[in-house]
């Protein structure tokens, strides 16, 4: 990784990946498995961990893990479950609920709070 440049961060990144592949699938050689453990361990983090961008950062990691460092074609690893990311609405107040709040403030605050 240092000779393509990549950044400390994201070989750290990838290292975690690999080691949680590895882990998951009871400590076998990665070149001993092929599509269908990568497709089964994308598919965990889909449906049972529910991380979303974790799982392209793994399978990037798992990417280059077999064409650059075990030199073997991954092939088509099929297709697997996305995660969703979850929908975050803003929490904001009302505009009741500011004059509320802006009508309590007294003294110097009031000066900094009001316009």
């Amino acid at each position: 990784m240092l000779v393509k440049r990549y950044s400390p961060r994201t070989e750290k990144t990838y290292c975690y990946w690999i080691r949680y592949f590895i882990r998951y699938h009871g400590v076998r050689h990665p070149a001993s498995m092929g599509p269908s453990e990568v497709q089964a361990f994308l598919e965990h983090l889909a449906v049972e961990r529910y991380v979303a961008a974790a799982q392209n950062q793994a399978l990037n990691a798992l990417v280059f893990l077999y064409h650059h460092i075990l030199d073997m074609p991954l092939g088509d690893i099929g297709t697997f479950s996305r995660a969703k990311r979850p929908r975050r609405l803003p929490v904001v107040l009302s505009h009741e609920e500011v004059m509320h709040v802006l009508n309590r403030v007294c003294g110097s605050m009031n000066l900094i709070a009001t316009p």
